[in-house]
């Protein structure tokens, strides 16, 4: 089982969206870490160790939400603090990196049509793509079929954020 750090190191947009889940599952145990273990830990096919490894995790994650008051919506400040390093990137690739500005111009349409969905209440296409993509794992989720147009979409969304955890990871080193 790949620990929440490992995933930071290796690619921050799946480390981003893993914590949206996570935070999406806090809530959705109403911050009961006996349900927490109880109704997902407990079911993990891991070791003893494993498991007291991710109840003391998920009971940090838990305090973490509490002191940032983000009970019913929002995210951790470290994530959008990450979003924000993601979004700096993404503006210095577009001025320099053909490679990235093809893949955002194919993106654009998409981007451009999940900010009118939205009414102009998310207007960062870093938090369009990396919602995009958690709503499509969502999906997956609830065995919801994906349109040919929504699959469009999420391969370009995929795209634009493999290529920005790339060029991430490459910048921390």
């Amino acid at each position: 089982m790949i620990k929440a750090e490992e995933l930071k190191a290796q690619n921050i947009s799946e480390y981003i969206i893993h914590m949206y889940k996570s935070e999406d599952l806090v809530r959705t145990f109403e911050f009961d870490l006996t349900k927490i273990t109880d109704y997902l830990i407990a079911n993990i096919p891991v070791s003893a160790s494993e498991k007291k490894e991710q109840i003391l995790w998920y009971a940090s994650l838990i305090e973490n939400m509490q002191k940032e008051k983000i009970h019913t919506k929002g995210h951790l400040d470290e994530l959008n603090q990450l979003v924000l390093e993601l979004t700096a990137l993404h503006e210095n690739l577009l001025k320099k990196d053909e490679t990235y500005k093809k893949l955002a111009f194919e993106a654009m349409p998409f981007i451009e049509k999940q900010i009118e969905t939205s009414d102009y209440t998310i207007t960062n296409p870093i938090v369009v793509c990396l919602n995009g993509i958690y709503g499509f794992l969502l999906l997956k989720i609830n065995s919801k079929a994906v349109t040919d147009i929504q699959q469009e979409m999420l391969n370009a969304f995929g795209g634009i954020l493999s290529y920005l955890s790339f060029s991430y990871k490459k910048d921390k080193k």
